[in-house]
Order: structure tokens, then sequence, then C-alpha cells
């Protein structure tokens, strides 16, 4: 959410930020509207004044003057009662206008209307070469009998995946490296629900803009969450922070549920696309300042690339433009792995400075040191890791002639010392 005033007085630069992100929100219609809102506010707030002071002057007037000003009472109260129905009816479409009003982006991001306009900043780490045919992660996973894809689809649905034995431990060994990580560089590693009332949706800006891929169970009013961040985006939500306590630094682990409705025709095979994962989220909420919080965006950056150097991974840094960063975003990075049988990369990470845009939706502010105002504090967030996601990479970049997986000096600690695992027996 963007500030109305900030809106109302910088007209131009709000609309040549909206095109930016081909948002079609009609900023001269919205600005009037606001004022008609104001307006109403104004003359309801005069005519309640009014009709209380008429109502105090009953007692103390003389038995002639009553009647007159008992309909004068009525009179302002007809008016009054019309007045905040035409006031609630515009601020209910002022108010939807203003949940759909995206980020401003940064004049740093390039300019683009979709995914094939990002701008690949660099690539780090080679490519594989091998000297046999590679076969892909779910090849990998049968070979090894690492996986139940065939019945756990019986069971649960579509998108839907079951890892066992040295798989499932290797998938938490990632978890628990990068959690480790996380907590070295001043994170707070805390785990959250899946369930989440509506409000915190809109605080972090899944709704109104991603409803179709959301779970909802009516019955309990409560839906899945996407991410950590939504849970995390919330959790101070409506508090004034001291500046003191920041920057605020979370690693939020949580299974994530997604509908994935808009996955038709994208490759859906295996681990890809599945409808529940598991995720390590970085979150941080920093100073209202622009260099503090494009300084954190740049450091959850560098720990996302420290992330897949640990483990060994070939990628590349993605800078994400206009058009394609979604409504939160004021510059937003991403970054892919190689997957070797796809000869391309496939994003793991997507590491997005939302400046104050959601801590206005959730009213997080904090009290400035230097002069006592309260602001609006600024919001980060960055994949830690994301599984089975990156299960796809990292089984196919380090598979072996025999079907078994190399695994990382790094990761080997997490698997028991282990330097290979699977093969033939």
């Amino acid at each position: 959410m963007l500030d109305i005033k900030f809106i109302a007085e910088n007209p131009e630069t709000v609309k040549e930020g909206f095109a930016k992100k081909g948002c079609e929100i009609n900023v001269d219609e919205l600005i009037k509207l606001y004022l008609e809102v104001n307006k109403l506010k104004t003359s309801s707030q005069a005519m309640a004044e009014e009709k209380n002071r008429l109502s105090n002057s009953i007692k103390s007037a003389s038995a002639d003057e009553r009647p007159g000003i008992i309909a004068k009472s009525r009179e302002i109260g007809e008016k009054l009662k019309t007045e905040q129905e035409k006031l609630s009816a515009l601020q209910k479409e002022f108010d939807d206008i203003m949940w759909r009003v995206p980020n401003l982006p940064s004049n740093e991001s390039p300019l683009g209307v979709d995914d094939t306009q990002n701008v690949v900043r660099r690539r780090v780490g080679e490519i594989p070469h091998f000297d046999f045919a590679p076969k892909d992660h779910v090849e990998l996973m049968e070979l090894n009998g690492w996986s139940e894809l065939e019945r756990i689809t019986k069971v649960c649905g579509s998108r839907t995946y079951a890892v066992c034995d040295e798989l499932a431990r290797l998938e938490l060994a990632i978890h628990l490296m990068v959690m480790d990580k996380l907590a070295d560089n001043g994170f707070k590693v805390i785990n959250v629900p899946s369930l989440s009332k509506e409000k915190p949706l809109y605080g972090q800006g899944y709704l109104p803009f991603a409803k179709d891929e959301i779970y909802y169970m009516p019955e309990d009013d409560v839906y899945l969450s996407g991410t950590a961040e939504l849970i995390l985006n919330s959790l101070r939500a409506d508090e004034i922070l001291s500046e003191n306590e920041l920057p605020i630094l979370y690693a939020g682990f949580s299974p994530c549920f997604r509908r994935e409705a808009g996955a038709a025709g994208k490759d859906t095979k295996g681990l890809t696309r599945v409808h529940q994962f598991m995720k390590t989220e970085q979150f941080v909420i920093c100073k209202n300042d622009i260099a503090e919080s494009e300084k954190w965006h740049q450091k959850l950056l560098q720990i996302s690339e420290e992330v897949l150097q640990d483990l060994e991974l070939p990628y590349q840094v993605l800078e994400v433009c206009t058009g394609d960063m979604g409504a939160p975003k004021y510059r937003q990075y991403d970054l892919e792995a190689w997957v070797p049988t796809q000869n391309c990369y496939r994003e793991t990470h997507s590491c997005s400075n939302i400046t104050d845009w959601q801590a206005r939706r959730t009213n997080l502010r904090y009290r400035d040191n230097a002069d006592g105002k309260v602001k609006f504090v600024h919001t980060l967030n960055n994949t830690g890791i994301a599984t089975p996601r990156a299960l796809v990479p990292f089984l196919e970049n380090h598979q072996q002639a025999d079907g078994s997986i190399r695994i990382p000096e790094k990761l080997q600690p997490y698997m028991r010392g282990k330097k290979f695992i699977g093969g033939k027996k």
C-alpha cells in the first residue's frame, strides 16, 4: 500500500510507476475519490458535532424552545445518516482500490513487461559436463528407491511428493545447513504455523492479488500459508517498535501450500511445482531508509548465493524487470540453479525489497531516535531454501555414472559425514 497523500501530491510520478508495472489503476479517479471521502468525513463530523450540541442544549432550553431544538436535531440526524451511508459506500470503494495499489519500482530496476525481459547480472560456477548420459531427478530417485511418486499420487492427488531414506534425510539436512548459516548471520530461527487468518494475507500482499493460489478452509475461516513471510510480516502488526530494536532478522521455517493454479503448461514433472513443500525464509524488518533497506537487500542476496555455493550448484543472478516483479516489490532478484537435463536454469530463490508497502498494510511502525517521529518500517524477504524444488538441480548436478549422488563438503556434517549416497548396491 502506498501513502495516499504521496499519491495525491505526486500523481505523475505514481502514474509512471504504475505504467512500469503494467498496473491499470486510474490515478486521477483514485485521487478524486480520496478527496470526496475526506470532504464527507469533514461534513459528517461537523453535523455530528452540531447534533450533539443541540442534544446537550435541550435540558437547559425553555419549554417553548425544546420542540424546535428537537426537530432541528432530528433533521440533522436524518441528513447525517444519509451522509454516513454515502461515506461508507465511498470508503469501501476507496479501500478496495487502495488494497490493489502496487509498490512503485526502483529506478534501478530494468524496464520490461514479463520474464523475458529480466536481466542476467552474473553467472557463477561451471556447468557440469558428464562422460555419461545424465539422468533426470525422477530417474535418479527411482534408481535409488528414494521416491513414492506414483503411490503418493493415488493417495494425495497430483503434484504431491514423498521421498524416503537418504533423500528424506538430505532434504532436512539442507534446511538445517541453511538455518545454521542464517543463525550465524544474526537471524532468529523461528518455526511458524502454516495456518493464517485473512488479515495477514492482505498485509503480505497475497490478497487481493493472488487469490487463486491460496488454499482456504471455509469451515474454520483460515487459509494455508504459501510462505513463512506471510506469518512473519504480521507477527508484529500494529506495534510501534523502538528504533533500537531494528533490524529484526527472522529465519522462518514452515510447511507451505500453493495451488499452482497458473502453472498449466509449465514443467510439473516430479519434484517441480508441487502443492506442498518446505521452506526456510529470510525476513528482515529495518528502518525506513532506502539506503538501509537496499543494504539488507544485497545482504540477503549474498546469503542465498552462499547457500548455492555451499551446495556447489552453478547458478545465475537475475534482476527482475518492472513488469514481472509483482505488486509488493520495489526491487527484486531471482537466483536460478542449473538443471542439466533441462539444459536451463530454474528458480531457487526470490529476493525482494518491499520498502514500507507491507508495513502500511500491517500498520507496523517504529519511533525514530533522531526526531522522535513514528515511521513505517521497511520489510524484505528472500528464500533461504525451498524443497523439494532445490533437490532437482542438486540431484542432477551431483549425479555419478552409477546413479549415486556426491555430497558437497559443507553439507557432509549434516549427512553423518557421507560423501556419497545411493548408487548401485
